[in-house]
């Protein structure tokens, strides 16, 4: 069996990090359960990353930047109403095959925040900076409109927080949500 690379390596601990931050949270989650996960000792695990806070930022990007390419995937060569059905269904779809995506998110704001209380503004600037990023790339599909972008990502979180929640399909709180049956059918699959 051929060893890994260091960059392979990388790769492994950032897979594992996710599902670890994503239900453990960043201060719930330790740098030894991420290396156990990733089948490597805490000081190998500090060679590839110097330290929690850089895995931690490693994953963060990670989620931004597969949000960002899934919104930009579904919605090339489509524009408003289109783009933005594209997008939405892309987004369901992940959401629900990949829980840990959706809870890696969530855990990413509730880190910023706490960071920010406590004075430490490096998570702040990169989740902003990622999520301006998110912001454009969705932005232009939907006609370059402040309000159409303002309503998706607002709607998308909605859907972020009840998904995480664990309120079932049926449930009457989604009601407002379906402009059509497809964000239905995704979610009870």
């Amino acid at each position: 069996m051929a060893r890994m690379s260091a960059e392979e390596r990388r790769e492994s601990v950032i897979r594992a990090a996710t599902i670890e931050f994503a239900s453990g949270g960043y201060h719930g989650t330790s740098t030894e359960v991420i290396a156990r996960r990733v089948g490597v000792s805490q000081p190998y695990l500090f060679r590839l990353f110097p330290g929690k806070k850089a895995i931690f930022l490693a994953v963060a990007e990670r989620c931004l930047e597969d949000t960002i390419r899934t919104f930009a995937d579904a919605s090339k060569g489509l524009e408003g109403e289109d783009a933005l059905h594209a997008m939405a269904d892309a987004y369901t779809r992940v959401i629900t095959e990949q829980p840990e995506w959706l809870l890696m998110q969530m855990q990413l704001y509730v880190a910023v925040g706490a960071a920010e209380q406590e004075g430490d503004h490096e998570f702040g600037e990169a989740v902003r900076a990622g999520w301006m990023r998110l912001w454009d790339t969705v932005h232009v599909p939907l006609g370059a409109e402040v309000g159409e972008t303002t309503t998706f990502l607002a709607y998308g979180m909605l859907i972020n927080c009840l998904v995480a929640m664990g309120f079932p399909p049926e449930h009457r709180v989604w009601e407002g949500l379906y402009p059509s049956a497809r964000l239905k059918g995704r979610l009870e699959r």
